[in-house]
């Protein structure tokens, strides 16, 4: 009979348990957006895999949790996509099995040898470590991209804005990591509890040098920008039209640039210049350039496109961005031979769209260069820093989640515009089709109101024009190159010491027994 302290021997148990663990942390993003949490969240976790009988136990533990996590973190995926919600879940989760396995390696006691100190210091490098090469490879856009990365959560707290300044949001999942392994570590070893504080003391030097040493971005003008949010509306005509006399709310109020969501307009200008002059009309009469994005297929080439185009008083201005990582399954089917079948069982993409091959700075306005993206890509901490390395003066994201309305989606996407503003030093628009909608200036603090998943109407920011690069933009992910560089010395360590084990070992004494087995006729004389 199984006592109630042995329950976690059953694999079943301890699988489930293992994906509750690891589904945890989600609380800590938007909409609860407990930031707080963050840093014991994956105590939980860490402290099952420390337990686990054996590595492969461990990894498997890993392997669960990443699952979960995974899950929760996307689990407003499952009306559009069902079953293959868990499928992606799955396979993503499977990154943090070699996590999972680490955990244990220098958390666990090795036998009758307790966990060392020296254990204890390489856990707070090689576990954060560990988990930047998760978040590095599951930020590939045919992965799915970097959704939910563990410092992404911080985008409130202002000493990790300026943090994200110095490394990114990297910087951040890597200290709140080793914050959880700290935590851990004095939960389960207190007679290692030395490095652990050494840890979490390392980590509040690092914010309070960030916080002083890191320069703030210079304000070298300002710059009114409009925000036009149409709610969720049937049709791409009627859509148009409500934009259109939203837009005309904004007369007289001098505004520069007037920026509409995703997905705003719903055929190629090219085939519709009816469309391009009231366009044109409405920036006559605003007095400002509109930044639309045309989601159709294009009268030039073959494909549908999702584009930001500007749009002046003399109609478009020629300026224009296709948009370049395109949400898997949304938008496009990775490896649609082979992954075709998720139409038939949730709302994934018919078609392919096509992507754009290059981002593209606009000019529009006087001493208003604008870098556009569309909505998924603001995830991509790379591409917003690449054009604030090209002269941006404001970020700008036109985006739409009204598929995923009443979830947590919208406002974990408009956090992200927080984290990227603070990484890049520069203004970030966050406008949507259905909302949320919100600006933050180049330091990550919102300006003004954001606007709700259920609003219609417009809004005007006045947006400071920031100048000056961030450590961020200059030295770019100098904290994945440092992980990196920690798990090749761990492997070689670990390859050294196997080396060293075997030479070690003590040779056999003579040569081994041999058995003579008699022959059936030999027994039978």
């Amino acid at each position: 009979m199984k006592t109630s302290g042995h329950w976690l021997t059953s694999p079943k148990r301890r699988s489930a348990v293992a994906v509750l663990a690891g589904a945890l942390p989600v609380l800590a993003f938007p909409a609860p957006a407990l930031w707080w949490w963050a840093y014991v969240a994956l105590v939980p976790w860490m402290l099952l895999a420390r337990s686990a009988p054996t590595g492969r136990r461990a990894a498997c533990d890993g392997w669960c949790g990443g699952f979960g996590f995974m899950l929760a973190m996307h689990h407003w995926l499952l009306p559009s996509l069902h079953v293959f919600t868990l499928v992606i879940a799955a396979l993503l989760g499977a990154l943090w099995a070699p996590w999972g396995w680490l955990v244990r390696r220098f958390l666990a006691p090795a036998g009758p040898e307790p966990v060392t100190r020296g254990r204890v210091f390489g856990a707070l490098l090689v576990l954060p470590s560990a988990w930047l090469a998760v978040e590095l490879v599951r930020s590939w856009q045919g992965l799915g991209g970097p959704w939910g990365m563990l410092g992404a959560s911080q985008w409130q707290v202002e000493p990790a804005l300026r943090l994200a300044s110095v490394g990114g949001v990297w910087l951040l999942s890597f200290l709140v990591v080793a914050v959880n392994v700290a935590v851990a570590v004095l939960v389960c070893v207190p007679a290692s509890r030395v490095p652990a504080v050494a840890g979490l003391v390392a980590t509040a030097a690092t914010a309070s040098a960030a916080w002083v040493w890191a320069p703030r971005p210079d304000v070298e003008g300002r710059s009114r920008i409009a925000v036009v949010q149409a709610g969720v509306v049937a049709g791409p005509d009627h859509r148009f039209g409500i934009e259109e006399r939203l837009t005309r709310r904004l007369i007289g109020q001098d505004v520069d640039l007037i920026v509409w969501g995703e997905s705003s307009v719903g055929y190629d200008l090219a085939d519709r210049p009816d469309l391009a002059g009231r366009l044109a009309e409405l920036s006559r009469a605003t007095g400002a350039a509109i930044l639309v994005n045309v989601d159709a297929r294009r009268s030039d080439r073959p494909g549908i496109y999702k584009s930001a185009i500007l749009v002046g008083p003399d109609g478009p201005t020629g300026l224009r961005y296709d948009k370049m990582r395109l949400v898997p399954f949304g938008e496009y089917i990775p490896a649609r031979s082979l992954l075709g079948w998720a139409t038939s069982v949730g709302k994934a993409a018919g078609e392919d769209r096509r992507r754009g091959t290059e981002q593209v700075l606009m000019h529009a306005g006087p001493g208003l260069r604008i870098g556009p993206m569309v909505c998924f890509e603001t995830a991509f901490p790379d591409m917003s820093r690449h054009l604030a390395e090209d002269g941006t003066d404001v970020l700008v994201a036109q985006s739409s989640t009204s598929t995923f309305q009443h979830s947590w989606a919208p406002a974990q996407h408009a956090s992200l515009a927080a984290l990227r503003a603070a990484e890049t030093g520069r203004t970030f628009v966050h406008a949507t089709l259905t909302g949320v909608s919100a600006v933050y200036d180049a330091s990550g603090h919102r300006i003004g109101s954001r606007l709700g998943t259920d609003a219609r109407t417009t809004a005007v920011y006045d947006v400071p024009i920031a100048g000056g690069v961030t450590p961020y933009v200059r030295y770019g992910d100098w904290p994945v190159h440092g992980a990196l560089l920690v798990l090749v010395a761990l492997g070689l360590t670990e390859g050294a010491r196997a080396i060293r084990l075997r030479r070690s070992a003590p040779a056999p004494l003579g040569p081994p027994a041999r058995t003579v087995h008699e022959s059936p006729a030999r027994r039978g004389r």
